[in-house]
């Protein structure tokens, strides 16, 4: 909105005027204010990478012997990583796959919208997409426990007596961390900018005095460099490609997060900060392996001034710490996206900002996260161990994600075949080889992140066939509304004052909550309000597109409240926002009563279309949702939950 006003103003007066000049400041500062902002939610996980990354080059799994042709050619292999990877695959060319200003790759299923069709074509993009996500809850429980750890074994370099306490201090910050979640980060927020640009200023520093003592190091800038380590060794390059990876794990979330600043901070961001920063930094700490290969055990620590090292360590774990909260919120709003999305049960999301709908806290995924990111620390016990299981997870889901912008250019844009299997191709092709270099950690610990995307897609795969099963038999053995209202005009029922709002399916069958209510208490209100809350496949529907809404007859209409997949319900606003409209005559907030379905899945009965065990399965995710009258933010004093037993 702002580039329009900004035209406008141009096109209407001379370019002497003041005002265009003054409106390119104001453009200028707010993306300098977001640019800053991003810093400190998008790019923690990608800027706590030197603290381990160029480490696990030389000490994880392969052992590599630190020459100066071996740390040249890693450089070389870092620098182009970070530059096909990150600012021409996702930082120019990802965020123009954008669903009305956000990306991730359940935005770029929801552009797909297979759910629309039918087909295995269909069913392999819908599987593709869900296990792509579910991976991102892999990297959750790794990266909080990665970067903290890391930032904590400083203290192996200041005072090695101090080593054993360092998984202890480790969990015990895990613990404080996500303790703090249900708190939010609103009051936070405005400090983690400034702290992350402090963050990159001083690995820009560090790399700068080290490259300074052995400006040889810059000869890794050079593709050339890259070539002829692969070429020289191309078994132990392969092996080495696991750990280089780890300098852009965070591509995905730089990604997912577009949506809450928009392409052109996160790009002035990398490009003017970020980027500069990491590259000085990772051959900052290149140089000094040149000078002193014995500093491969702790290159970014070792880089530091011994003066430095404890407030190093400081802005380390804070820094850790602000890229495990980035990590954390993206778990909520993934999770939230698969609940929207029908990927999930309901589950309980608490809005901790009144200001900013992305701030949410979900005490289930919490929870889960904590144990799996405490464990993992316990049972790994080292950053070497856990460099081992990190990556898999991210490389699949990077991947995944061109898999899906290829079709995306084809069935979205109208890309031709060559034209969108070049753009692909390129992309494909780096993210296939780290991928196949990762896979070699799978014994090392990468099957962890893979065990858990397995049992996310099988819980998520549980629920939508559930769902949809459920439904199948509510259309099938339900009463249409034609029907029901019909037979109302045969024996009339008392009517009651008030408005009577029921839950119900997106079908054209009576809620079975109505029914029973009906059949117990022998009256309706004299106004009924069918509702469903829909999810469509953008990220957010304007409140002018909120409500449809259609008269039944008989005091009887149909309501539909549209929400996007990054939006929360509230049926109890959008009831106010129907009075406040008119279209309904005679309602009255305060005398609505809602009525919710309680579903109690029967265990008895047998469908063929879905093994028992699952049945039990979806059972018990069905047994453990959240209520509707809390998950739609119902009033409890005017709402009623109805126990309804199927059987699918």
């Amino acid at each position: 909105m702002a580039h329009t006003k900004m035209n406008a103003a141009s096109a209407e007066r001379p370019e002497t005027s003041p005002q265009p000049q003054s409106e390119k400041t104001l453009e200028r500062r707010r993306i300098a204010s977001l640019s800053l902002m991003a810093l400190g939610i998008v790019y923690g996980d990608i800027g706590t990478s030197p603290l381990y990354a160029l480490h696990a080059c030389f000490y994880s799994g392969s052992r590599l012997a630190v020459t100066p042709a071996h740390v040249i050619g890693i450089l070389s292999l870092i620098f182009w990583a970070l530059i096909v990877v990150i600012s021409i695959k996702y930082v120019s060319f990802m965020m123009r796959a954008d669903n009305r200003g956000e990306g991730g790759i359940l935005a770029l299923l929801a552009l797909l919208d297979p759910w629309g069709r039918k087909g295995r074509a269909a069913a392999l993009t819908i599987l593709l997409g869900s296990f792509g996500a579910s991976l991102l809850y892999g990297d959750g429980m790794i990266t909080p426990a990665i970067s903290v750890l890391s930032a904590v074994g400083g203290l192996k370099v200041a005072a090695p007596m101090l080593k054993p306490g360092v998984i202890p201090i480790t969990v015990i910050i895990l613990l404080v961390l996500f303790a703090t979640q249900r708190k939010g980060t609103a009051r936070l927020g405005r400090w983690l900018g400034p702290i992350m640009l402090l963050w990159f200023t001083v690995l820009a520093l560090m790399g700068i005095y080290g490259i300074v003592q052995a400006p040889a190091v810059l000869a890794g800038a050079n593709p050339l460099a890259a070539v002829r380590f692969v070429v020289d060794a191309p078994s132990t390059a392969f092996l080495v490609l696991g750990s280089v990876f780890l300098v852009v794990t965070g591509g995905e979330t730089l990604y997912a997060d577009m949506g809450h600043f928009g392409a052109a901070p996160i790009r002035w961001a990398w490009f003017g900060l970020v980027l500069p920063a990491l590259l000085l930094n990772y051959f900052g700490q290149g140089a000094l392996l040149l000078r002193d290969p014995a500093k491969a055990a702790h290159p970014f620590y070792s880089l530091v001034p011994s003066w430095g090292v404890y407030p190093m360590i400081l802005l380390a774990t804070v820094a850790t710490v602000i890229a495990s909260q980035a990590v954390i919120s993206g778990a909520y709003s993934l999770a939230r996206q698969s609940i929207q999305m029908g990927f999930g049960p309901r589950l309980v999301i608490v809005q901790t900002s009144d200001e900013e709908m992305g701030q949410i806290y979900m005490p289930g995924v919490n929870l889960a996260l904590m144990v799996a990111t405490i464990a993992v620390v316990v049972g790994f016990g080292s950053t070497a161990r856990l460099a081992g299981a990190y990556g898999v997870a991210v490389s699949a889901t990077m991947a995944i994600t061109t898999t899906l912008a290829y079709m995306v250019m084809r069935r979205r844009w109208q890309w031709s075949r060559l034209h969108a299997g070049l753009i692909a191709g390129l992309f494909l092709i780096p993210d296939l080889v780290f991928l196949s270099s990762n896979l070699l950690k799978v014994p090392d610990g990468g099957w962890l992140p893979l065990l858990v995307a397995a049992a996310v897609v099988l819980l998520m795969s549980t629920w939508r066939r559930g769902m949809a099963l459920r439904r199948a038999m509510a259309q099938e053995r339900g009463m249409p509304i034609a029907t029901f209202l019909q037979s109302l005009s045969y024996e009339p029922p008392t009517r009651v004052r008030g408005t009577g709002v029921f839950l119900c399916g997106p079908g054209d069958t009576v809620p079975q909550g109505l029914l029973h209510h009906l059949k117990l208490n022998q009256v309706l209100h004299e106004r009924v309000l069918l509702m469903t809350a829909t999810s469509r496949d953008v990220p957010r529907v304007p409140a002018s597109e909120r409500l449809e809404i259609a008269p039944l007859g008989a005091e009887f209409y149909r309501v539909f409240v549209n929400y996007g997949f990054m939006q929360t319900p509230n049926l109890s606003v959008a009831t106010k926002l129907c009075q406040d409209l008119g279209v309904i005559p005679g309602l009255e907030a305060e005398t609505t009563t809602f009525f919710a379905d309680r579903l109690h899945i029967s265990l008895a009965g047998r469908n063929p279309s879905m093994p028992r065990w699952r049945h039990r399965l979806f059972a018990f995710m069905a047994r453990n949702a959240q209520g509707a009258v809390d998950y739609y933010r119902l009033p409890p004093g005017r709402s009623v939950e109805l126990g309804i037993q199927i059987d699918i």
